[in-house]
């Protein structure tokens, strides 16, 4: 049996799990379903969530981990969400949060607006810091990439969009 399907999930406090044909999961910050594999059987418990593969196939064996961490992503942003941090490095460049829109100055000869999906929050506490929030872990990564895709980290200066965590590790010159 996969390993990540052997540990199960404890709900915390104000989380609900309804089971069917959908795995639907209710918290404090909103609601998210996912529909279920039928390669997997999930168990709900005294809320202890636990997962087992149908049969002793490879696929099966798969989907009972990967629908596991699936739904633990989904237990953790209906409880406490998920946030990804940007900094932007670079002389001029700045950002502003307006609504479900972000403006972008990033050194092009016109500005960037990046419109953010539905259940995606963004905030720019400073003008060179932008923080994503959101319920869905996948969304929340993805807007991220977005935004970091349209002036990515170069490897002399350094300049460009990155993650707050990332290390640019900066090239030399070309000598003559």
């Amino acid at each position: 049996m996969s390993r990540v399907a052997n540990n199960p999930i404890t709900l915390p406090k104000g989380v609900e799990v309804t089971l069917g044909g959908a795995i639907s999961v209710k918290g404090p910050l909103g609601s998210m379903s996912r529909a279920m594999s039928s390669d997997v059987t999930v168990a709900l418990n005294d809320g202890v969530l636990t997962f087992a593969p149908v049969g002793a196939s490879i696929q099966a064996n798969a989907m009972a981990g990967t629908l596991r961490a699936l739904v633990n992503n989904m237990v953790q942003g209906v409880s406490k969400g998920f946030e990804k941090k940007l900094t932007l490095v670079g002389v001029g460049y700045r950002a502003q949060a307006q609504g479900d829109a972000l403006n972008l100055t990033l050194g092009f000869s016109h500005p960037v607006v990046h419109k953010m999906p539905a259940g995606i929050k963004v905030e720019t506490p400073t003008q060179t810091e932008i923080v994503i929030k959101g319920i869905d872990r996948q969304a929340v990564g993805q807007v991220a990439a977005d935004v970091r895709a349209y002036r990515p980290p170069e490897p002399y200066k350094g300049k460009g969009v990155r993650y707050s965590d990332e290390v640019v590790i900066k090239k030399e010159t070309k000598k003559k």
